[in-house]
């Protein structure tokens, strides 16, 4: 009997998806410092939320520090922004800025964008310890 290359497609991507709704979540912590990078980042964040599947496959930090605190300031953000950082705090990603900037910019962790916690260790510190507690490390 012939095989039906079309049936052998469709089952493999029925395991597929079989396979990424039983998979644990993948850990990641996206790195911002440059606040052109912003929007871009962002971006970047949510194609990854969505070429896994959904938030529920993920669990997602973005840590900020050094100058990247302008493009996030509630009063100096860009709606891309904005928007942006709303949309992924909705679907559960963690926002944290660098205490130590916050300091060195003489803001509080109000002046940011809605979402935001601090991390009193700094920035830097804090996404090392993600990558020892086996988060993925990026920096688009």
């Amino acid at each position: 009997m012939p095989v039906n290359p079309f049936a052998i497609l469709f089952s493999l991507s029925l395991g597929a998806t079989a396979l990424a709704s039983t998979a644990e979540p993948i850990d990641v912590v996206y790195h911002l410092s440059e606040p052109e990078r912003a929007a871009f980042v962002l971006n970047n964040m949510q194609n990854h939320i969505d070429g896994l599947g959904g938030p529920e496959h993920v669990n997602m930090v973005l840590v900020a520090h050094g100058p990247a605190v302008s493009a996030l300031d509630e009063i100096e953000a860009t709606d891309r922004v904005r928007s942006g950082v709303a949309a992924l705090l909705e679907q559960g990603v963690a926002f944290e800025m660098c205490g130590n900037t916050l300091q060195i910019y003489n803001m509080e962790i109000d002046d940011l964008l809605p979402g935001f916690v601090e991390v009193s260790q700094g920035g830097v510190a804090r996404i090392g310890q993600l990558q020892r507690d086996g988060y993925v490390y990026l920096r688009p």
